[in-house]
């Protein structure tokens, strides 16, 4: 009896065996026959597209040579006109107001950006020719540090160093703050951009306070005095500027020494050729200006 169930049992996996190997041969026929119908269709609409294509040339093709037999029958005076050939008129496309605003707008983008770019930079020059004060030195704070752009009292220790230049009986220094950074579109919306085109453009200021953020724009290694030359022994130099971490920049100025991080220097630009100032208007500004640069050197290397 135990040998029967035995032949029955193993009789009963031979038939699941059968049934699983019928099903998985099933769905590969059918995954099979799928598959070439689907290569099938393929083949039928590429010959599909093809002929189209064909049939599309072909009527081109003959519309164009009707056209040249009617156009040789009109040039002969055999017929006075043509059904085949006709004149286009071009039609007039109206536009509403609004969209021939901006249809100018969208051709003529790029002068129009440029054309506001030169008259922001007009007009930021000439209001800050009428308006601004006329101080004996000027120094551009070019770092993306408040604390340093804010400063009054950074003024007032650089007027301890100045001279009445302008002859008017006081002593004025003014710092000009243009917090230039990473970010373009700030620089953008803020009109950064063309102050710093503005006053680099310009012989008024060569004294500069720098950072990292500035330097891919200023590029100091061209535009600054190699300040290394001239204080060879002085270990806040390095290259072109006077780096002020580590001195008493913050104390002379009123703010915490926080601020002063590893990248900010003083410097000085090179006289050259500029958009408004030739090279020697520059000069003179140069010579004016080091022998106060010379003096916060070494006053912050006491």
């Amino acid at each position: 009896m135990k040998k029967d169930n035995e032949n029955i049992s193993g009789h009963d996996d031979e038939e699941k065996l059968d049934i699983s190997k019928s099903v998985f041969q099933s769905a590969r026929e059918f995954q099979e026959q799928r598959k070439a119908e689907l290569e099938r269709q393929q083949i039928e609409m590429r010959k599909q597209i093809e002929m189209n294509k064909r049939q599309q040339q072909e009527d081109y093709d003959r519309k164009i040579r009707e056209e040249r037999i009617e156009l040789i029958r009109l040039k002969q005076g055999v017929i006075e006109e043509s059904e085949t050939i006709r004149e286009e008129q071009p039609q007039e496309i109206k536009l509403s107001v609004w969209k021939k605003i901006t249809n100018f707008f969208y051709h003529n983008k790029w002068w129009l950006f440029l054309a506001i770019l030169f008259v922001s930079i007009a007009v930021y020059l000439a209001y800050t020719l009428v308006m601004r004060p006329n101080p004996d030195m000027i120094v551009l704070v070019l770092c993306d540090n408040e604390a340093i752009g804010n400063s009054a009292q950074f003024e007032t220790y650089l007027e301890s160093f100045a001279e009445d230049f302008n002859e008017n009986g006081e002593i004025s220094v003014s710092t000009y703050y243009i917090p230039y950074s990473d970010n373009s579109y700030s620089n953008y919306q803020t009109g950064n951009e063309t102050k710093l085109t503005t006053e680099m453009q310009s012989a008024d200021a060569v004294i500069v306070v720098g950072g990292s953020n500035i330097n891919p724009v200023l590029d100091p290694e061209n535009t600054l005095v190699d300040l290394s030359e001239i204080y060879p022994d002085n270990i806040q130099v390095r290259s072109y500027g006077f780096f002020l971490k580590n001195t008493d920049f913050a104390e002379r100025i009123g703010i915490d020494p926080e601020y002063i991080t590893n990248d900010l220097y003083i410097g000085i630009r090179k006289p050259r050729n500029l958009l408004y100032s030739d090279m020697e208007d520059m000069q003179k500004t140069y010579d004016r200006d080091f022998p106060i640069l010379d003096k916060i050197i070494k006053d912050l290397s006491e």
